[in-house]
């Protein structure tokens, strides 16, 4: 309400000074264009009688030919008009035929002249001053016009009713939602901690990879907790004035103690966290003044009481050490991406509120999206209902969500683009190389299905579905990937004898895997040597800053390793197609005859492959 106060305030105001100039402008009409001439020349004009009217207005002479042409000149102010003409000599019979007009000259008061001058600058004085007021005597949007005020914005009891989100509400994430639940409790009973002599937490950080629901699970602690939640986000606190982001951090902290028992969320923490001392900017650098002043308010002289700060970074690697350390943030709660159970309880909490078909099989759709985050889940449910939609469907079906995995991995079909019947040849070799190598090797995964229908950037796509979830993965398993990775490639040089630009991506992909498997994993004839350090230099970037801690003929050795890695897997791939070449044949054929080929009907063709 307070904020259309002002809008209807300075729009009253607005309407009135553009009213005024409308005003002033009529009555300090332009003036006349005429042209300029001397009192001689006006003589000449009036004794050739081309003049038909003059106008006398004090000593200025305004005077209009025959031919309507405007002139004006001035003669002498002590002398009448009658007077000068007489001093030149001018025909009385001449003056006879011409229209004088004597005015008298405007009388310019000191009511007018100030009108004219001071108005606008006074209403211009009122105009700010009324400004200034209004923000420095309001709240909320009243105090937008005062940078160095914070722009947390407070989660009230209105906004709980409306946005009512709790912990049970998000699926998953067991471990940390109990950890918040205990937040929220001492928030509400902290008489029953400090008889154990407990002291509440300063701060909590979630730590996760984007899309796997940091955001909502401090939305879910602003519905649980009956205490006042201000959130706002780091980039909010770095402005262009200097200290106005250490001006709003003291502002955000002196309003939380106000209403304390309190709590701030403060998102994507790493626009305001990240390590000082980089030797960029200096420690009169903004950003940098703006986390000291955060340390300070943490856990500085002061003692912040009863104001816990939530926080949510997907960049805790470029935070700054002070602000890990306990007593400022005392917890650290690492998110990942849900397992399977996890997401199928996402998918029917995204279900709710849609018609959904009673044979929809949830736990399908689960086990089709490994690595999947809580947004990317959310997303394919509504993918699948704008499918079920745009098809005239009164209930989402289960082929509407599993076509909507593939264009949430992949994007949407591209039908109009329309291979050549060579492009299409060799994109449906280049993706059962993939399926074949995939299959034969124990240590893959199987099959889920194949197509050749462009998807996004993709001419074709082979999908598999592993057989169990993993989070550590052994040398032969990596080697096993890369070398599914160059199937395509392989299937291409055996048929063709050739590649083509379509396997460019699966060798990146297989060069960084190889690197990793020497550089990082320590899975190759080097030893368990992990090559390569992060600088201190994070604002550069990852690769940018990343310094060397071996030597060059170290180097040579490591992309050697790195060659015999691709090498071999190229080798096992080679030799897979090479042995099953007619089951490789066959397949593409039915794959370039339908277009797609589904797990049932692959392992149908390949029942009788051999190890």
């Amino acid at each position: 309400m307070k904020s259309k106060t002002l809008i209807k305030n300075i729009s009253i105001v607005l309407v009135i000074f553009i009213a005024l100039i409308i005003l002033f402008g009529l009555i300090i009409s332009p003036p006349e264009k005429r042209e300029d001439i001397s009192f001689s020349d006006l003589i000449d004009r009036v004794e050739k009688e081309e003049i038909k009217e003059i106008t006398v207005v004090g000593s200025e002479i305004k005077a209009t030919t025959i031919n309507e042409e405007k002139l004006a000149t001035f003669k002498e102010g002590e002398s009448s008009l009658s007077e000068s003409f007489r001093n030149y000599d001018v025909s009385p019979d001449k003056i006879k035929s011409i229209n004088l007009i004597i005015e008298t000259p405007h009388d310019w008061s000191w009511a007018f002249l100030f009108v004219i001058g001071f108005l606008p600058l006074m209403l211009f004085v009122f105009f700010f001053w009324f400004l200034f007021k209004q923000a420095k005597g309001g709240g909320g949007a009243m105090q937008s016009l005062d940078f160095t005020k914070s722009k947390a914005r407070l989660f009230g009891p209105e906004e709980r009713l409306k946005e009512k989100t709790t912990l049970d509400d998000v699926a998953g994430l067991k471990e940390s939602k109990e950890e918040l639940q205990e937040i929220v409790d001492f928030l509400k009973s902290p008489k029953k901690f400090h008889n154990m002599g407990a002291r509440i937490p300063k701060g909590v950080l979630l730590i996760g990879p984007a899309g796997v629901g940091k955001t909502l699970l401090a939305r879910a602690i602003a519905g649980e907790a009956n205490v006042p939640f201000f959130h706002t986000s780091g980039s909010s606190f770095v402005e262009l004035f200097f200290g106005t982001g250490a001006a709003r951090i003291r502002d955000l902290f002196a309003t939380a103690k106000k209403n304390s028992p309190a709590i701030i969320f403060i998102d994507e923490l790493d626009a305001v966290g990240r390590m000082r001392g980089s030797g960029i900017g200096g420690g009169h650098d903004e950003r940098e003044q703006t986390l000291n002043q955060l340390l300070v308010e943490m856990d500085g002289f002061e003692k912040n009481a009863n104001v816990i700060v939530v926080s949510a970074t997907n960049r805790p690697d470029v935070l700054d050490s002070a602000l890990l350390r306990p007593g400022r943030f005392d917890r650290m709660i690492t998110l990942d991406h849900p397992d399977i159970n996890d997401r199928e309880a996402i998918l029917k909490i995204h279900c709710k509120g849609k018609p959904i078909a009673k044979d929809v099989n949830l736990r399908e759709v689960a086990e089709r999206t490994p690595g999947f985050s809580g947004a990317d889940l959310s997303n394919v449910i509504n993918e699948g209902a704008i499918l079920a939609a745009r098809r005239n469907r009164k209930e989402v079906q289960q082929t509407d969500f599993l076509e909507s995995i593939e264009k949430v991995l992949l994007g949407p079909e591209r039908k109009s683009h329309i291979f050549s019947k060579k492009e299409k040849e060799i994109s449906a070799y280049h993706e059962v190389g993939h399926a074949l190598v995939s299959t034969f090797l124990q240590e893959s995964s199987p099959v889920r299905k194949i197509s050749i229908i462009s998807r996004g950037s993709a001419g074709g796509y082979t999908i598999k579905m592993p057989k169990e979830e993993k989070k550590i993965m052994t040398r032969s398993e990596f080697m096993s990937e890369i070398a599914v990775l160059l199937g395509g490639y392989c299937a291409e040089k055996i048929k063709y004898g050739e590649i083509t630009s379509g396997s460019s991506n699966d060798l990146e992909k297989a060069s960084q895997l190889a690197k990793k498997l020497v550089k990082q994993y320590g899975m190759s004839s080097l030893g368990p040597i992990a090559f390569g350090k992060k600088d201190d230099l994070i604002f550069l970037g990852k690769d940018l800053s990343e310094g060397n801690n071996y030597s060059e003929k170290v180097a040579a050795k490591i992309d050697e390793e790195i060659s015999k890695v691709i090498k071999k897997a190229e080798r096992e791939a080679t030799k897979i197609l090479t042995k099953n070449k007619s089951l490789l044949n066959k397949i593409t054929k039915v794959l370039i005859e339908k277009e797609t080929i589904e797990r049932e009907e692959f392992e149908r063709l390949v029942k009788n492959k051999e190890r």
